[in-house]
């Protein structure tokens, strides 16, 4: 099974007898192995690494030139998202009216990233609300302000930040993981459009892992490896939380977008396909259930 989807993604053909790999003229490799023997041949692709198990006897021929056009529709799908991304920008702007989106998610979600990317392409201004805190404490890190002080001292600050924002326009804002926990940070992120960013818990560990967990002051008590002790307390935050990331206008479920371009790992989404989707469901959301753009709030 493993080696026919390979072959199908790198377009293998019919075997030529050859008993080394040799490359003709019209830009094929043939390979032919003659063996008894468990094998793992590795074909090379650049961006496509496959390792095969050959069983008896073997012939693979590799069109070289049918794998170089499929690096080409790759590399052609990564300069047409952003375009994608421009034209439903162009379209939804309008009913935006300038309203504020919030984008809430737990730690690590991409929400900084995708929202400086929202806020470019819809001509709006970039906040992260956990910044906001910081200034607003003297420039204490979120970790410190935790350890100094405490997570309500902190809480205090953000939904004072909150109520600040809610007064503006034509923001995108990066809110904190907890944001959400308290009903008053609702009632002014709702004078906006929220959009729940919802990644699975291992994908959002790995990430986390990756770049350590020092910033995470949530993530300090847990014991164990960083994959691991993030996992743990993002599961448990996840159970605390989950219901109030439902409240969101909007919800981008990364494994849905994933599977919607075909791919097996959210991991593999880009940013700006992401940020595609969260426009997508913001339209969704204004368009409400009788497909009409809502009103807008005042």
């Amino acid at each position: 099974m493993e080696a026919a989807t390979c072959s199908q993604r790198l377009g293998f053909f019919s075997p030529i007898d050859s008993e080394k790999m040799t490359r003709k003229p019209n830009g094929f490799v043939s390979l032919s192995r003659r063996s008894n023997e468990d094998r793992m041949i590795r074909l090379c692709n650049s961006r496509n690494l496959r390792y095969l198990p050959k069983l008896g006897n073997f012939k693979l021929s590799c069109c070289v030139k049918n794998a170089q056009a499929i690096e080409s529709e790759q590399s052609y799908a990564l300069v047409e998202e952003p375009l994608i991304l421009q034209k439903k920008s162009q379209e939804i702007a309008p009913d935006l009216s300038g309203r504020c989106i919030y984008l809430v998610g737990m730690m690590g979600s991409g929400k900084t990233t995708v929202g400086k990317i929202l806020s470019e392409v819809l001509g709006y201004s970039f906040l992260d609300s956990d910044k906001l805190v910081e200034q607003a404490v003297g420039g204490t890190s979120v970790a410190q302000i935790f350890k100094q002080f405490s997570e309500s001292y902190f809480r205090d600050n953000e939904t004072q930040v909150l109520q600040e924002l809610s007064t503006m326009r034509c923001l995108v804002v990066a809110t904190g993981g907890g944001a959400v926990i308290r009903p008053i940070n609702w009632k002014y992120m709702k004078n906006g459009i929220t959009v729940w960013l919802d990644v699975p818990l291992e994908a959002l560990a790995r990430r986390i892992a990756a770049v350590g967990t020092g910033s995470r002051p949530l993530l300090h008590d847990e014991s164990g490896d960083a994959y691991t002790k993030a996992l743990h307390r993002l599961s448990s935050l996840y159970e605390e939380r989950g219901e109030a990331y439902a409240n969101a206008d909007a919800t981008v479920s990364l494994e849905h977008a994933a599977a919607k371009l075909d791919l097996l790992d959210v991991c593999d989404l880009t940013p700006t396909a992401i940020a595609t989707e969260v426009l997508v469901q913001i339209e969704n959301f204004l368009k409400g259930d009788n497909g009409k753009m809502t009103i807008a709030r005042s």
